[in-house]
Protein backbone atom coordinates (compact mmCIF):
# COMPACT_ATOMS: atom_id res chain seq x y z
CA UNK A 1 0.00 0.00 0.00
CA UNK A 2 1.47 3.20 -1.09
CA UNK A 3 -0.75 5.42 1.39
CA UNK A 4 -2.14 5.25 4.84
CA UNK A 5 -5.30 5.32 3.45
CA UNK A 6 -7.52 7.24 0.83
CA UNK A 7 -10.86 9.10 0.51
CA UNK A 8 -13.02 11.47 -1.21
CA UNK A 9 -13.22 14.67 0.37
CA UNK A 10 -12.06 16.40 3.56
CA UNK A 11 -12.63 15.51 7.05
CA UNK A 12 -11.21 19.32 8.56
CA UNK A 13 -12.58 22.78 8.47
CA UNK A 14 -11.89 24.74 5.88
CA UNK A 15 -8.25 26.67 7.23
CA UNK A 16 -8.49 29.78 4.38
CA UNK A 17 -4.81 29.30 3.68
CA UNK A 18 -3.87 31.53 0.65
CA UNK A 19 -0.67 30.88 -1.57
CA UNK A 20 1.11 33.31 0.58
CA UNK A 21 0.09 31.65 3.67
CA UNK A 22 1.27 28.38 2.40
CA UNK A 23 4.63 29.60 1.51
CA UNK A 24 5.71 30.78 4.92
CA UNK A 25 5.11 27.29 6.05
CA UNK A 26 8.30 25.04 5.63
CA UNK A 27 8.45 21.96 3.67
CA UNK A 28 9.24 19.12 5.38
CA UNK A 29 9.66 15.26 4.97
CA UNK A 30 6.42 12.83 5.12
CA UNK A 31 6.44 9.21 4.95
CA UNK A 32 4.08 8.33 2.07
CA UNK A 33 2.72 5.35 4.10
CA UNK A 34 1.19 7.96 6.96
CA UNK A 35 -0.38 10.22 4.46
CA UNK A 36 -4.40 10.15 3.77
CA UNK A 37 -5.66 11.40 0.40
CA UNK A 38 -8.09 13.97 -0.21
CA UNK A 39 -9.12 13.07 -3.67
CA UNK A 40 -9.72 9.32 -5.02
CA UNK A 41 -9.32 11.03 -8.37
CA UNK A 42 -5.89 10.74 -10.38
CA UNK A 43 -5.92 12.34 -14.08
CA UNK A 44 -2.74 10.55 -15.49
CA UNK A 45 -1.90 13.47 -18.01
CA UNK A 46 -1.46 15.11 -15.00
CA UNK A 47 0.53 12.82 -13.92
CA UNK A 48 2.78 11.83 -16.88
CA UNK A 49 2.97 16.40 -16.87
CA UNK A 50 6.93 17.21 -16.70
CA UNK A 51 5.54 21.24 -15.52
CA UNK A 52 2.59 20.62 -13.20
CA UNK A 53 3.89 22.30 -10.97
CA UNK A 54 4.94 25.12 -13.33
CA UNK A 55 2.50 27.68 -11.75
CA UNK A 56 1.69 26.13 -7.94
CA UNK A 57 3.81 25.45 -5.20
CA UNK A 58 6.57 23.35 -5.59
CA UNK A 59 6.03 21.36 -2.49
CA UNK A 60 1.90 19.31 -2.12
CA UNK A 61 0.07 20.42 0.73
CA UNK A 62 -0.94 18.40 3.88
CA UNK A 63 -2.96 19.28 6.64
CA UNK A 64 -2.15 17.62 10.64
CA UNK A 65 -6.03 16.76 11.68
CA UNK A 66 -6.46 14.77 14.73
CA UNK A 67 -3.47 12.71 14.35
CA UNK A 68 -3.53 12.45 10.97
CA UNK A 69 -2.20 13.56 7.79
CA UNK A 70 -4.14 14.86 5.14
CA UNK A 71 -2.95 15.33 1.51
CA UNK A 72 -4.97 18.35 0.48
CA UNK A 73 -2.95 19.47 -3.13
CA UNK A 74 0.29 17.05 -4.69
CA UNK A 75 -1.60 13.55 -4.86
CA UNK A 76 0.37 13.16 -8.34
CA UNK A 77 3.38 14.88 -7.41
CA UNK A 78 3.35 11.88 -4.13
CA UNK A 79 2.27 9.39 -6.59
CA UNK A 80 5.11 10.09 -8.94
CA UNK A 81 7.38 9.88 -5.87
CA UNK A 82 6.05 6.36 -5.07
CA UNK A 83 6.74 5.54 -8.86
CA UNK A 84 10.39 6.65 -8.44
CA UNK A 85 10.75 3.83 -5.51
CA UNK A 86 10.62 6.86 -2.97
CA UNK A 87 9.36 6.41 0.79
CA UNK A 88 9.07 9.93 1.47
CA UNK A 89 7.52 13.40 -0.09
CA UNK A 90 8.88 16.82 0.97
CA UNK A 91 5.84 19.00 1.91
CA UNK A 92 3.82 21.84 3.88
CA UNK A 93 1.72 21.25 6.64
CA UNK A 94 -0.75 22.86 7.84
CA UNK A 95 -0.95 21.80 11.92
CA UNK A 96 -4.53 22.43 12.66
CA UNK A 97 -3.93 20.04 16.28
CA UNK A 98 -1.25 22.75 16.91
CA UNK A 99 -3.59 25.72 16.20
CA UNK A 100 -6.83 23.80 18.52
CA UNK A 101 -3.97 23.61 21.08
CA UNK A 102 -2.72 27.15 21.29
CA UNK A 103 -4.73 29.34 23.62
CA UNK A 104 -5.71 32.55 22.36
CA UNK A 105 -3.88 35.84 23.03
CA UNK A 106 -5.97 38.27 24.71
CA UNK A 107 -4.38 42.18 24.65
Amino acid sequence: MIFKGVRDGKPYPEHGLSLRDWSKIPPRQLRLDEIVTTTKVLELDRLLSEDSTFYGDLFPHAVHYRGVVYLEDGLHRAVRAALRNRTVLHARVFDYDFLAATPPVHE
